[in-house]
């Protein structure tokens, strides 16, 4: 995957010339359920003269209806959003069109919410703590038809991807154990034996590489697999 940072800065400033002098701006909605980040996203947008903040959207539902309506270039989405959340908005859009390209602007990190996004779909990733420009080049390397994650992020996925999966059921024991349940609760609140969950809980222990239900449960959120 690439990422819009090795991109030259000639070629950049170039494409922004271009697209200014023929009016042919790159069309932005933007999804976040904070007003203090949608206002400054769109201002900084607005101000390239190659781009164009077409709407603004404060949940997921909202993203999809107005992607709908106004069909944009780019697509800059949150992934925690109330009602439907980015990854479900994400998937949404992209069923009314594959072809759609979509940016996900977040505060987190953990190699499940990558996976999460860009197997939704997802042409690009970046932190909210991105520096201005590499947002701007981010949202033009999407509509070239590229790739855009950072090198760091690349490295998270890459290493959730390479460790073992867990179950379904796994995650719900652990989903349960991060709740603060004992042995005997999560058997009950998922119709198990005690035996089956401890069973359940060693291959989780081997699979997160850790020795206590603490240390999972630490892990287990480093990776966004619970949220605490």
């Amino acid at each position: 995957m690439n990422s819009s940072m090795g991109k030259p800065k000639g070629a950049t400033e170039g494409a922004r010339a271009n697209a200014s002098a023929q009016g042919d701006r790159v069309r932005v909605l933007i999804a976040d359920d904070h007003v203090t980040v949608l206002e400054g996203l769109a201002a900084i947008i607005g101000r390239q003269p190659d781009m164009k903040v077409v709407a603004q959207a404060a949940s997921g539902r909202e993203a999809v209806e107005l992607w709908q309506r106004h069909r944009p270039d780019v697509a800059l989405v949150d992934l925690r959003m109330p009602g439907l959340d980015g990854v479900g908005a994400i998937e949404e859009i992209r069923r009314r069109d594959s072809s759609a390209r979509i940016v996900v602007l977040t505060t987190f990190d953990t190699d499940n919410e990558i996976h999460r996004a860009m197997k939704a779909g997802a042409k690009g990733y970046l932190l909210k703590d991105a520096r201005r420009e590499e947002l701007l080049d981010c949202i033009r390397t999407v509509n070239a038809g590229g790739t855009c994650i950072p090198p760091a992020l690349v490295e998270k996925l890459a290493a959730g991807l390479s460790a073992e999966a867990l179950t379904g059921r796994e995650l719900d024991v652990l989903t349960l154990l991060a709740r603060g349940k004992s042995n005997k609760e999560i058997g009950v609140n998922l119709y198990i034996s005690e035996t089956t969950v401890k069973s359940h809980l060693r291959s989780i222990f081997t699979k997160l590489n850790v020795l206590s239900r603490t240390e999972a449960i630490a892990a287990a959120s480093r990776r966004g697999l619970v949220q605490l």
